[in-house]
């Protein structure tokens, strides 16, 4: 079974209050498995638009993915992150097909 993914993409406009968002997603990510594979960290967009903040987060499978999304613990925080930040997120199935050095 593929994992599933969040890939965000956002730009937060209140650094401070953000971080109570933050605090409050950790119950959701932590119920349902949540591993970060990027949070932040250092980038350079080499097409298109970019924005401010990057993350990808890894789940066990794409329906995972999608049950945290929709979960009250993740709707609570999202309540916090209102105002906070504009962001963009992606919940998407992984891929274990062939790669271009098979």
């Amino acid at each position: 079974m593929p994992k599933g993914y969040w890939i965000v993409s956002g730009d937060v406009s209140d650094p401070e209050g953000y971080k109570d968002y933050v605090a409050a997603n950790a119950e959701a990510f932590r119920k349902y498995g949540a591993r970060f594979l990027v949070r932040g960290g250092r980038s350079e967009t080499v097409e298109g638009i970019a924005r401010s903040r990057n993350v990808v987060i890894k789940f066990k499978e794409f329906d995972t993915a999608l049950e945290c999304y929709r979960s009250p613990e993740y709707s609570r925080a999202m309540e916090l992150r209102k105002g906070r930040a504009d962001v963009h997120i992606v919940v998407i199935e992984g891929y274990d097909g062939p790669q271009p050095t098979d």
